[in-house]
């Protein structure tokens, strides 16, 4: 299972998205792939946690999580094989660990936590809630905006992530990200 785990090294420039639920990441993350004319990692949790809800109408639970993250590395590293010097990640483990922190009390799957911490990305580009909330089956916290963002600023700072702020609109966002991407 570890294995699943892995990161494939390359020498590509790798950007993640990074913030809280209905932030604008997939729209800036497709946008700068096009922009690039590179690829884009979705966030694999999405479909996965959508199958789950659309056949069961269960959420998120603890058991899902090793699961999502094979999944999201799977994905990330077939892309990475087709990307042109930069691929954009709609999300990491990391942000799935933080995520896991906020949802289950105490949790404890130290193996998540290893392979979040592990991975190397270049920059992380975390996104202000300054975006249109949006509804779906699988969004909870309309109302904890603020606090999600701040949670995910803290692990960033914390471990002394490089990332930068991306608010304003998609167009606003893009200029700025594309700005950061040409000095890294």
């Amino acid at each position: 299972m570890e294995k699943a785990l892995v990161q494939t090294k390359t020498k590509l420039t790798k950007i993640v998205l990074f913030g809280p639920e209905s932030s604008g990441k997939t729209s800036l993350a497709k946008a700068l792939a096009e922009s690039y004319n590179t690829e884009w990692v979705p966030e694999f949790a999405r479909e996965y946690l959508q199958k789950k809800y659309d056949d069961s109408a269960e959420i998120c639970e603890e058991e899902d999580l090793i699961p999502i993250a094979i999944g999201q590395m799977k994905w990330e590293n077939e892309k990475s094989k087709t990307a042109k010097n930069l691929l954009f990640c709609d999300t990491n483990l990391l942000q799935t660990y933080v995520y896991a922190t906020v949802y289950f009390e105490d949790f404890k799957n130290e193996t998540l936590k290893e392979y979040a911490f592990k991975h190397d990305y270049d920059f992380y580009f975390l996104t202000y809630i300054d975006t249109p909330w949006e509804e779906d089956d699988l969004r909870d916290k309309p109302n904890e905006r603020i606090e999600m963002f701040e949670i995910f600023k803290h692990f960033l700072k914390a471990n002394n992530l490089p990332f930068a702020v991306i608010s304003g609109s998609l167009e606003q966002r893009i200029l700025k990200a594309q700005s950061i991407i040409e000095n890294l």
